[in-house]
């Protein structure tokens, strides 16, 4: 069915994915258009919120159009317009109390004490016992706090066999020790594939064949309709691979019982969770599947059942606002801005990060994440690539007074030591406010509101819906980092009332050009 709202004059709209927020807020000149039946990046939610307290909902994923001051949906499922007050946060708190109220849940609060690390960018593919250690040692050696650790992708043998390569990690037991004995928590990478050519997709292949020959859909894994013997392949970024299902009692014992073995042979305390994306349920690819849930809600099934493990961390989510969980931006590139081909955006780059989480945050996730500093693509990290020092600064600063902070690529190995040494100031600056940060996340887990705010959030209808490159933490801080090159001011735009700067200056509301050199990140308190 198809669903048009007509845009009021002066109305501006947010929602929809996290991914989209650069182009937000919409208004009668956007030209934008996706699908979110056929691909929902990162944080989607079906979603919409204007700064004159309307709200649409769906029950649905939609494809959406937004043009000549109209949002025109078309779905399956049944479209919903209210006005549930005057002002954004009446949109956000209204939708939030009415169509996805937040499941109470304390989240582990070792995820905003201090930096985290990643070790994607520093190994790729090539996860490994020696290089992880080396890595380890080099980020306290260095002058950086300890924090929790997350290996990534390549650590493991065959996709769905979730145990260590004993080629790269002759002893897997030891190396969790080491790092624990370090000060840090160990978190391994996992996605709900299963190789076709691994020993555990052939086991139970041939377990369905002729045990269950019957009554084949009994069987692991998402299956085709027209041959239930057989489990449904499913492009992506690696190849094919059958996928679980996590509405499916047996899948979902499968993978935990791997994961627990990893918990209790090795000492893993949880698990970056990866993929799972709709669009991949939603692979052509597959064929018609022997399952009774859509793309959407497979997806749903596979954060539902991370989000029951203490240590977890999420990148692609679809409609998953009542759990709270950790939320990291999807990848972005390292460099200053974004670039677009036919109105979509290619490459996300630094000056995407703050709208985008804005938009996280609005759509119903408080708990987020930016991504690794200096960027999380790692195609700009290949040797002979180049990398900006200045543009690596100033990514630690943009994401130090986040709720959360995460690194990858070591700042030692690329940056002269007066860059590092500002690189390591941001995250001592991070863990400073880490008091009044979980005092934030808190309340968040009360509430529901974001945590990272825009000032249209905080001051409605003043002018400022379209400030992208500040932030606001909750009511009480105003961050407004550098994100253009070569940058030694930048205009702040400060709302009502007095304002303590980093420097000891007050400021008090309007326009004001800020002296911001390479060593600073400018932010205020609220008096």
């Amino acid at each position: 069915m198809e669903f048009r709202v007509k845009m009021e004059n002066g109305e501006l709209w947010w929602g929809g994915s996290a991914n989209d927020g650069k182009q937000m807020p919409f208004d009668e000149a956007t030209v934008f258009s996706g699908d979110f039946r056929v691909y929902a990046a990162n944080q989607t939610m079906p979603l919409y919120l204007s700064n004159h307290g309307r709200v649409i909902w769906s029950e649905s994923p939609f494809k959406y159009d937004i043009k000549d001051g109209e949002i025109v949906l078309e779905g399956d499922g049944r479209f919903y317009l209210e006005k549930l007050g005057d002002t954004l946060r009446d949109a956000h708190l209204g939708a939030r109390a009415k169509f996805f109220p937040l499941k109470k849940r304390k989240l582990n609060r070792d995820f905003f004490k201090t930096v985290q690390y990643n070790t994607w960018i520093e190994c790729l593919y090539n996860q490994n016992q020696e290089h992880i250690l080396r890595y380890a040692h080099a980020i306290i050696d260095n002058g950086f706090e300890p924090g929790i650790l997350m290996i990534d992708e390549g650590w493991h043998g065959r996709y769905g066999h979730w145990d260590f390569d004993r080629l790269k990690f002759p002893d897997p037991k030891a190396m969790v020790d080491e790092l624990h004995s370090l000060g840090f928590k160990v978190m391994l990478w996992v996605v709900p594939y299963v190789c076709p050519d691994g020993e555990f997709f052939i086991k139970h292949y041939e377990k369905t064949l002729f045990e269950d020959r019957e009554h084949p859909e009994n069987g692991l894994f998402i299956r085709r309709k027209d041959a239930p013997q057989h489990p449904a392949l499913f492009a992506w970024w690696n190849g094919y691979s059958a996928m679980l299902n996590f509405a499916n009692p047996k899948d979902k014992e499968f993978l935990d019982s791997q994961l627990k073995y990893l918990m209790s042979e090795y000492g893993i305390d949880g698990f970056k969770f990866d993929g799972g994306t709709l669009g991949c349920y939603a692979n052509e690819s597959a064929g018609d599947l022997l399952c009774d849930l859509t793309p959407a809600e497979l997806n749903m099934e596979w954060n539902k059942f991370a989000s029951e493990y203490d240590y977890h961390e999420y990148k692609d989510t679809y409609c998953g606002a009542q759990y709270p969980t950790i939320q990291r931006l999807c990848d972005r590139t390292h460099s200053w801005s974004v670039k677009y081909r036919d109105g979509q955006a290619l490459d996300f780059g630094l000056d995407t990060v703050i709208p985008c989480s804005i938009a996280e945050g609005l759509i119903g996730h408080p708990f987020i994440c930016p991504d690794m500093v200096g960027g999380g693509s790692w195609h700009c990290f290949l040797p002979g690539e180049p990398i900006d020092g200045e543009l690596f600064v100033r990514w630690a600063q943009l994401s130090a007074l986040f709720p959360m902070m995460q690194y990858s690529k070591a700042p030692w190995d690329v940056l002269n030591k007066e860059d590092c040494e500002l690189v390591i100031e941001a995250g001592k600056l991070h863990k400073s406010f880490t008091g009044e940060i979980i005092e934030m996340v808190t309340r968040a887990e009360e509430t529901g509101e974001p945590i990272l705010r825009c000032l249209e959030y905080n001051y409605p209808n003043q002018g400022y819906a379209h400030i992208k490159d500040e932030f606001m933490l909750e009511d009480r801080y105003l961050v407004a980092p550098v994100t253009e090159k070569g940058a030694v001011e930048r205009r702040v735009i400060i709302p009502e009332g007095e304002w303590l700067a980093d420097d000891g200056n007050i400021y008090t509301k309007g326009e004001h050009t800020i002296s911001a050199p390479i060593d600073r990140l400018i932010y205020f308190k609220k008096l």
